[in-house]
């Protein structure tokens, strides 16, 4: 057994003995409790209770907290608890339930689909800022029609941008163009049709076209959440260290890449546990049963450590230094859930295991502008193709994920309108044999007698794969080298940080880069976002123009659920499997695990909303 196998099998049978691999990062220490002196006669109060503090990890640094700024899933739920949209996810229904949050109802809808009218509670305030300079600020309609300007504001560089530009909200993209073509500051207070406030609690929204689905945009707090405008004037270019929102948390201490920590916005609302779980969720009603009407959130802070190697971060759980294990790191799978069960001496310890498949994918894209992998002649097409049939995704699933992960067929993530557990294409297989002839019959052969395949030209064929300097990374990196040896092509690892990587990404500087994406929303038209022309430089990073594939996409747009836009989308799911912008590799299967004090965690499916709903028994909890 190899010494690093011995420590961690050590550390799972005696958790707690204070493992020696503990990564060594001190604790913030806590606030102090203050206790009132007791009145002459009165009787003596007992001990304070200890804060209840949230602690856990996450293996990608963040960003930053400005939603317009965001698009990494890390920062946005920091920022999902901080800013609040106007409807939000029932905590426990399942797969999804939409209900009010900051509006007082569900929308008005027109039967066109094209006017949303919503109508906000009164009485909700922003956390407590200098920005405000000592009045309490109350949550207004125009709050969220300037949050929605700063998405097209080109000063703001939103990667959101094109997201909400396929919206067809009239009038925005004018400003933006005006902006642009005056090479003038983006005009905040220039009245437009499209959105506006009716009143001071009233919120419209006018679209060109029908938008059944329209209501997910008004879900996302993570991303548009209410901002108020004195707050981005008042920090400027500081904006995304400073984040002021309605919401249950507020920032109280940021180490970038190293430490967050939030604590209960004092000034919060009141607002209780209500959830609608299904009726044959036995955990979901058990946790309905033991929460319902508490005022939320129920912890006072949470802190979240920047841990990105997976050993000190399991480590670290194992030792009681976090409450909870955020994705449990796949290189442990077979020893903490064998088969997929939690092992019998963590189970015995009073873990629980919260394991799901994961309405997500990942996969590989082709910057679809570089000389060498980009194009969509037949030549161009034949080597994406091939090095995707050359991607052994069964070795991945099998040795490098554990067994903790499925095939992708396409686009289309479980959970997410238009999944078909039966749905079979190309981009589920594994052929090496058909890879390697797609290659000879497109003249990819070795030209020069290096034992390498060349261009057709006869100009060496080098793939630059994009990817993090860690040890997550590493095997991934390794399968990547072994499939493309067998494949007889050669690849070099460009390795920098995620944030790094994300940026030269957004700039076309990638060639090839692997990533995962996550459903924020129930339906597939937001994965199909990422090969939309329209949104090259945003969230299409691949920059793939195809121009049968963006009038399938807008015509999705406009269409309610059903056979019609179903037809629509299994042809755009065989026009990227024929083009292959990007190879889609696996849905995830999740491991989170919680200390016995942790109580009532679930993983959100479609939004990154917890931390409120979560409680913790501090009589339980170690001493720290």
């Amino acid at each position: 057994m190899s010494t690093r196998r011995s420590l961690l099998v050590a550390a799972l049978t005696l958790m707690g003995a204070g493992a020696a691999l503990s990564p060594a990062r001190a604790a913030p220490a806590e606030p102090a409790v203050a206790t009132a002196t007791p009145a002459p006669g009165a009787s003596t109060p007992g001990p304070a209770q200890p804060p209840k503090v949230l602690r856990y990890a996450f293996l990608v640094a963040e960003t930053g907290f400005d939603p317009a700024q965001l698009s990494d899933l890390y920062s946005r739920i920091v920022t999902a608890h901080i800013f609040e949209s106007l409807y939000n996810y029932d905590y426990l229904a399942r797969p999804f339930k939409l209900k009010p949050n900051t509006a007082a109802a569900m929308p008005e809808v027109s039967e066109d689909f094209r006017t949303w009218t919503i109508r906000l509670k009164p009485g909700i305030y922003f956390a407590d800022d200098p920005a405000f300079k000592g009045r309490r600020r109350e949550l207004v309609a125009e709050d969220y029609v300037y949050a929605l300007k700063r998405f097209y504001d080109p000063a703001v560089k939103s990667p959101l941008y094109s997201s909400f530009r396929q919206e067809g909200i009239l009038g925005l993209q004018g400003l933006r163009d005006d902006a642009l073509k005056r090479k003038r500051p983006f005009d905040y207070d220039k009245p437009i049709e499209g959105v506006r406030a009716l009143d001071r609690y009233t919120l419209q929204f006018k679209l060109e076209e029908a938008r059944p689905r329209f209501l997910y945009n008004l879900a996302s707090g993570d991303t548009y959440g209410a901002v108020a405008r004195e707050v981005v004037e008042h920090y400027g270019d500081r904006i995304m260290a400073h984040p002021v929102g309605t919401g249950p948390f507020l920032l109280d201490k940021w180490r970038r890449s190293s430490l967050i920590r939030l604590v209960r916005n004092p000034g919060y609302r009141e607002v209780r546990y209500e959830a609608q779980p299904n009726a044959d969720d036995a955990e979901g009603q058990a946790l309905l049963a033991r929460f319902q009407g508490r005022r939320l959130p129920m912890v006072d802070a949470v802190e979240i450590s920047i841990i990105e190697e997976g050993q000190p971060r399991w480590l670290s759980f194992l030792n009681r230094e976090f409450d909870l294990m955020f994705g449990l790191p796949e290189e442990y799978a077979e020893l903490v859930v064998p088969h997929g069960h939690l092992a019998p001496n963590l189970e015995k310890q009073g873990l629980r295991l919260v394991r799901s498949l994961a309405s997500d994918r990942t996969m590989y894209y082709f910057n679809m502008e570089d000389p060498i992998v980009g194009g969509y002649t037949p030549e161009k097409v034949a080597l994406r193709r091939a090095i995707g049939l050359a991607t052994d995704i069964p070795t991945e699933i099998a040795s490098t994920r554990k067994h903790q992960a499925i095939p992708a067929q396409s686009v289309v993530s479980p959970m997410a309108w238009g999944y078909d557990e039966q749905f079979k294409s190309e981009n589920g297989d594994f052929d090496l044999p058909r890879a390697k002839a797609l290659l000879d019959t497109y003249g990819y052969v070795d030209k020069d007698g290096d034992g390498w395949r060349d261009l057709p030209d006869g100009k060496p064929l080098v793939l630059e794969i994009a990817s993090t300097p860690d040890s997550r990374s590493k095997p991934y990196d390794e399968l990547w080298k072994r499939d493309m040896d067998k494949l007889g092509i050669r690849i070099r690892i460009r390795t920098a940080q995620w944030p790094e990587n994300l940026k030269a990404a957004r700039a076309g500087q990638l060639m090839i880069w692997q990533l995962g994406f996550n459903n924020t929303t129930p339906d597939a038209q937001i994965g199909l976002e990422l090969m939309y022309g329209p949104a090259s430089g945003g969230q299409n990073l691949g920059r793939f123009k195809l121009e049968r594939y963006d009038e399938i996409y807008r015509r999705m747009l406009v269409m309610p659920d059903g056979p019609e836009r179903e037809a629509q989308l299994r042809e755009a799911q065989k026009l990227l499997t024929a083009y292959m912008p990007q190879k889609f590799r696996v849905h995830r299967i999740l491991n989170d695990l919680s200390q016995p004090w942790l109580i009532g965690f679930r993983r959100p499916y479609f939004n990154q909303i917890f931390w409120p709903y979560v409680d913790i028994d501090t009589t339980r909890q170690p001493a720290r």
